[in-house]
């Protein structure tokens, strides 16, 4: 009995996964850097309703405030839903609406159905990530905080924070 010739099989190369894969994370370019590009002063922030009502009960003028956080010039942008759902407040709210309407704030037109302002705020910020979202709502932060490179501004100690900003663009770090 010969011994059997071992030939080489040319066929069992490993597998290369493509980079369609969906095995594979996905990540916006933006996020090259470990942090968002896209973020830089003039720094967009979306305003949620209860934002609003916080910073009333706190005394914080929102504009003012939001660059004495960010050390940079702010445009506070207010979606439709947001300006909806204010609306449906009624009287007890009517200086949170004036406060909307003011002419700094930059309103963003929303085209889905609907006016639940938590969902249009998540479903913005996935789609355009330069955008902070300045909310107090604990569900809300929680939903984006999943979102890779949006920062959250809140409301403690009578001022404004940030949380999950680079050092690079000089946000206080407390």
């Amino acid at each position: 009995m010969g011994k059997q010739k071992k030939t080489r099989k040319y066929a069992t190369m490993k597998r290369m996964l493509s980079l369609r894969d969906q095995r594979l994370p996905q990540h916006p370019s933006c996020l090259f850097f470990q942090y968002n590009t896209q973020l830089g002063p003039p720094y967009h922030i979306l305003v949620d309703t209860n934002f609003i009502n916080f910073s009333i009960k706190a005394k914080l003028d929102l504009v003012q405030s939001m660059m004495d956080c960010l050390y940079a010039k702010c445009i506070p942008c207010i979606t439709d839903c947001v300006m909806a759902e204010i609306e449906k407040l009624g009287q007890k709210y009517r200086v949170a609406l004036r406060i909307a309407k003011d002419p700094r704030f930059e309103r963003l037109p929303c085209t889905h159905k609907g006016t639940y302002a938590d969902d249009c705020l998540v479903q913005r910020v996935t789609q355009h990530k330069c955008y902070i979202v300045a909310t107090v709502d604990r569900d809300l932060k929680r939903r984006i905080r999943k979102i890779p490179g949006v920062p959250i501004m809140y409301i403690s100690n009578h001022r404004y924070n940030i949380e999950r900003m680079p050092d690079d663009y000089g946000a206080p770090r407390f």
